[in-house]
């Protein structure tokens, strides 16, 4: 859906959920300003039980001169024949948002589906539903920059539902984050009123009434409600004890559970403990060191419908811990005897020779929708492009000895979900590989052993031995034939697709 499609109903009412948070008046006001600027009838409205109290949010009001109304649900008069109701950052009839009943209803919202069928845009792979409203937005060519103080309102409201930018994890996220141009000044302004009296009494609580478990060394503590940044504060102090190396800090919202996850050691990256703690049930992601995620209510009631939540955390923490055996290549001798050879197909890929786009020396970003890898580009460095916008980093030795690489322009069989692009750190210039890969095809040199994973490995390479792969079970574990501490991970639809095996 695009807003374009929406442009016949007049007039148009944008509703936040109730108690509004920054995301939600960030994202409710960009679609306020498209509609605006098209000439319709539209109000930035919310409901509920109570107004706006917290004093960052009616900062962010006052400042940015946010246009939102508050209606009492007993005061809606009802939506005028050919008008719209969009829901931002909440789902027509959830139990986060007062139903103000409308004939024709549009969600555009970044959690789970709670009120299935929708009519909208629902993303629940991005931090925030200002990114979503942002995307879509440029969609339509619409000038974000061309609205004073748009530009920051949105940018809080991905800094405050990412916790501080501490649980960025979706390349749009960040695309967005470093596109816009906010008033830093009103940023911290925004930032420094976030926390109250009575949070800091919350946060010192919940620091008392901590669960432990000695095997793993990591703590869960539930707090009461309070905003998502409390539980970032929690979850970085707890950190600083010697005894514990990962922790969730969780608490409960009107529509299900929000936690912050951390982690100090290089075997556990928070974002991914943080999927695995909402799998199936919401959504998590974040940095290495610091992640967080959502659970809805109604998913995790219908999964877990007698287990109380701190039991649900410690369990499937040791879930986690249980779950995955680790292998550090450098010391890791394969043992060949379980595992078949493979020679990978000749299946075109895109490469860039990355001193072709930037000089020697310099630091970049490459992006990609497995994450950010921060590099320094010489000569020796090729970026080889996988099907699904995938990157890997090769040497020029590697390179040679996997692949030739041919005079003929690389273009990917499908979109991928996200092209990956190059970011130089320098003067913050932005490049789509795409647009420069040329063709590359397996060399037929190299052959590998591989075998299916029957439960979840993490392997430190020989060329990073502080950040693993993860492989999962029915993904395939490889080692390079011709040297045998060269271990890593592959995909199960990627081996599947790349790989035939070799006959004795």
């Amino acid at each position: 859906m695009r807003f374009q499609e929406l442009e016949a109903y007049n007039p148009v009412v944008v509703q936040c959920h109730d108690n509004p948070d920054a995301d939600t008046l960030a994202s409710g006001y960009g679609v306020y300003c498209y509609f605006r600027s098209r000439g319709r009838e539209v109000h930035l409205v919310y409901s509920g039980r109570t107004r706006i109290q917290k004093s960052n949010l009616r900062l962010m009001v006052e400042k940015l001169n946010l246009p939102v109304e508050y209606v009492a649900a007993e005061e809606w008069k009802g939506m005028p024949e050919g008008g719209l109701l969009i829901t931002v950052d909440c789902q027509y009839g959830a139990g986060n948002v007062t139903k103000l009943e409308a004939g024709n209803v549009v969600v555009i919202d970044h959690h789970q589906v709670e009120k299935p069928p929708v009519h909208g845009v629902i993303n629940p792979n991005l931090g925030s539903c200002s990114t979503l409203v942002w995307k879509m937005l440029r969609d339509e060519d619409f000038d974000v920059d061309s609205v004073e103080q748009l530009g920051t309102a949105l940018y809080y409201g991905l800094y405050t539902d990412t916790n501080q930018f501490s649980e960025l994890y979706n390349p749009l996220d960040m695309d967005m984050r470093e596109a816009l141009h906010a008033d830093k000044s009103l940023i911290t302004l925004f930032r420094n009123s976030n926390l109250s009296l009575k949070e800091l009494e919350i946060a010192g609580i919940a620091m008392i009434r901590y669960s432990y478990n000695d095997d793993y060394e990591f703590a869960v503590i539930k707090a009461q409600p309070c905003d998502p940044n409390v539980l970032g504060l929690i979850s970085d102090f707890l950190l600083q004890v010697d005894a514990i190396k990962t922790c969730v800090v969780f608490n409960e919202v009107p529509d299900g559970y929000k936690f912050s996850v951390r982690s100090c050691i290089r075997e556990v990256n928070a974002s991914e403990l943080a999927a695995f703690l909402a799998q199936d049930i919401g959504s998590g992601g974040g940095h290495y060191e610091k992640a967080g995620g959502f659970i809805s209510l109604r998913l995790y009631e219908e999964n877990f419908p007698t287990l109380h939540t701190e039991a649900y955390f410690n369990n499937r923490m040791t879930q986690y811990f249980d779950s995955y055996d680790l292998i550090y290549a450098r010391e890791f001798q394969a043992d060949t005897a379980g595992m078949k050879r493979y020679r990978m197909r000749t299946i075109p890929m895109g490469c860039v020779k990355a001193d072709d786009l930037v000089p020697a020396g310099t630091s970049v970003t490459v992006r990609t929708l497995e994450g950010d890898s921060e590099l320094t580009v010489d000569g020796d460095l090729y970026l080889v492009i996988g099907p699904k916008g995938e990157v890997y980093p090769d040497s020029r030795e590697t390179f040679s000895r996997s692949y030739r690489l041919l005079d003929q322009r690389y273009t990917p069989e499908q979109k991928p979900e996200y092209i990956p692009i190059i970011k130089n750190r320098a003067d913050g210039s932005t490049l789509f590989l795409t647009d420069y890969a040329r063709v590359c095809v397996p060399a037929g040199k190299v052959e590998i052993y591989a075998r299916e994973l029957e439960r979840s490995v993490k392997v430190f390479t020989v060329r990073d031995k502080d950040r693993y792969l993860l492989g999962k079970p029915g993904d395939y574990l490889a080692v390079r034939c011709d040297d045998l501490h060269d271990v890593y991970v592959v995909e199960r639809e990627t081996f599947q697709r790349s790989y035939d095996e070799v006959s004795s």
